[in-house]
């Protein structure tokens, strides 16, 4: 297991599972086994010079402390959820009759603890920023074909701020306070609200919000669970309106969950705008499929929305068709994540009477910037391929002259970093695997005369780390990125058999991390009846050799 920081990445500790090298569902029978036999390699009576039993003696400890976790049902079901960090929490008196369920269950009350502790002192800060943009001129232009010196009119027509901060009171309060600020055609507005929300328990809870700006307004919302699949929340409200008096409003909302991945909302909404609206959502790994009907006053619409979720490129495309009292548009196009916190997305929407509309949206944590830019008053089909072309154009071309290389720099210097700051640690590992390596030699001999008699199975070469194809075994042991790791492999050989489980092998006895926070891989060269067989699997991929698919032709 790792240990996770909220730092730099450090060297992963030793999971215990590589170093008795066992599957994470190992019996008792299996992890003993291998147990003794990493105590006939590591046991300091084992071996005769001072300089090995000191050696020996720190290696061995390594492996009596991973045997004593995973031999203790309890100590292992902590380990397998939470890593050495469960095991080495400010845990109280725990009675020995406790199963792993409820050592669990106190691990988490003390964690929980832990972060009430720290709920004083968090926020949660949200922002969207709108700037929207009239570039109408760029289309709808009447000029004459002898002005040559027409240059078009773009303008920024109207923008918006909005901000708000959570502050927790206590671990069931929450007070948050936003505002609004906003301007179009030289008139601005702006707004602010104050709301609370209060947790009654794991079912209920309700918030009271007041608001000030346009004319005060009121409002207190509550939700509760009805069942595990069924919710409902109601929302009552008091505005002014122009002429002073006071407008009372009503919103209710039913959620149903219809399956796994589908949920159903009925809204009504009573008061100044009333409606009933009914919504279906079905969300899936790999698609989002959205429909909604609303009956009112002044807006009744019909909207279906689908979503295609590309995981493997961190991308998604959108494409929304809405038809309405008030006219008919088409919507589409996509989001892409362009780094760890960063969103970019762009989308062209196509109707009446609201003509063509480019939406550029770009996301970084918490913060959301908008750029609607009005290209078309009219549907135009210049407007459309523009604003259609134009985007994907310019992402691809910011992306391979500015991301990509900014992105490469940047991860290269978080590497030089993190191997900085773990180079005293993976000196360390580096003596530790050499040792180990050291200590194993006559094991390993005697191993490789057994396998040489039966014709078994012979380690010749063996590398892991950052590999590099095609290229000759010198120089992959020239990069200091890969290290050599023939000797540890043989060693782990028994009855003509290498099994590997799906850990990390930085873990197991003579391997270290040569680097750091980067995709690792093992290269095996291995002979077994008389033939030479390769294979390369990826750091977190099992292992079982000899096989048959494994045969180098002409070999």
């Amino acid at each position: 297991m790792a240990a996770s920081t909220g730092g730099d990445e450090v060297i992963s500790e030793d999971d215990f599972y590589a170093v008795l090298n066992v599957r994470k569902e190992a019996s008792e029978d299996e992890l003993k086994a291998s147990y003794r036999r990493l105590c006939m390699l590591y046991h300091p009576d084992k071996h005769e010079s001072q300089e090995n039993k000191t050696s020996a003696k720190a290696i061995f400890t390594k492996v009596q402390d991973a045997y004593t976790v995973l031999s203790d049902p309890e100590k292992r079901a902590i380990y397998d959820v939470y890593g050495r960090k469960g095991l080495e929490a400010d845990w109280q008196v725990v009675p020995r009759t406790r199963t792993p369920q409820e050592i669990i269950e106190e691990y988490e009350r003390l964690q929980k603890e832990q972060a009430e502790r720290k709920l004083q002192q968090s926020t949660n800060p949200h922002g969207t920023i709108t700037v929207g943009v009239d570039a109408t001129e760029l289309f709808d232009s009447y000029h004459y074909e002898e002005d040559e010196d027409f240059v078009p009119h773009i303008e920024i027509k109207n923008m918006s701020i909005q901000q708000s901060v959570d502050a927790p009171l206590t671990t069931t309060h929450t007070a948050t306070f936003s505002g609004t600020l906003s301007t179009q055609n030289g008139t601005g507005s702006g707004g602010i609200t104050a709301s609370c929300r209060s947790i009654y328990n794991h079912k209920t809870w309700g918030e009271c919000s007041l608001s000030a700006g346009n004319g005060p307004v009121l409002a207190l919302k509550v939700f509760h669970n009805i069942s595990r699949r069924s919710f409902i929340t109601c929302t009552g409200i008091c505005q002014t309106v122009d002429n002073g008096y006071i407008a009372p409003g009503l919103v209710t909302v039913v959620s149903r969950q219809l399956d796994k991945q589908t949920v159903g909302y009925l809204t009504w909404q009573w008061g100044l705008q009333s409606s009933m609206k009914a919504t279906i959502v079905r969300d899936t790994n790999n698609n989002r499929f959205t429909a909604h009907l609303q009956l009112g006053l002044p807006n009744t619409f019909l909207l279906a929305s689908y979503t295609q979720k590309f995981q493997q490129y961190e991308a998604k495309c959108t494409g929304t068709i809405k038809a309405s009292v008030f006219g008919t548009y088409l919507e589409y196009g996509g989001m892409k994540k362009i780094s760890t916190h960063s969103h970019l997305g762009a989308t062209i929407a196509v109707g009446v009477p609201m003509g063509v509309t480019l939406k550029i949206k770009f996301i970084r944590a918490n913060q959301v910037f908008l750029f609607p830019i009005h290209l078309s008053s009219e549907i135009c089909p210049q407007a459309i391929l523009y604003g259609t072309l134009a985007p994907v154009a310019i992402y691809f071309m910011v992306k391979a002259v500015i991301i990509t290389p900014f992105l490469k720099k940047e991860k290269e210097s978080e590497l030089e970093k993190q191997r900085e700051a773990n180079k005293a640690e993976r000196e360390r590992k580096k003596t530790e695997a050499e040792t180990e390596i050291r200590l194993m030699q006559d094991v390993v001999q005697r191993n490789r005369e057994t396998e040489v008699g039966r014709e078994g199975l012979l380690i010749e070469e063996a590398w892991y780390g950052k590999l590099v194809t095609e290229v000759s075994s010198e120089d992959e042991t020239r990069d200091n990125r890969v290290i050599n790791v023939a000797v540890p492999l043989q060693c782990q050989v028994k009855d003509s058999k290498l099994l590997l489980t799906d850990a990390s092998k930085s873990s197991l006895p003579g391997f270290y991390d040569p680097c750091i926070g980067e995709d690792k891989s093992l290269k095996v060269r291995y002979t077994f009846r008389g033939q030479l067989h390769e294979c390369t699997i990826e750091d977190n991929e099992p292992l079982r050799i000899p096989r048959q698919s494994h045969v180098i032709e002409g070999s």
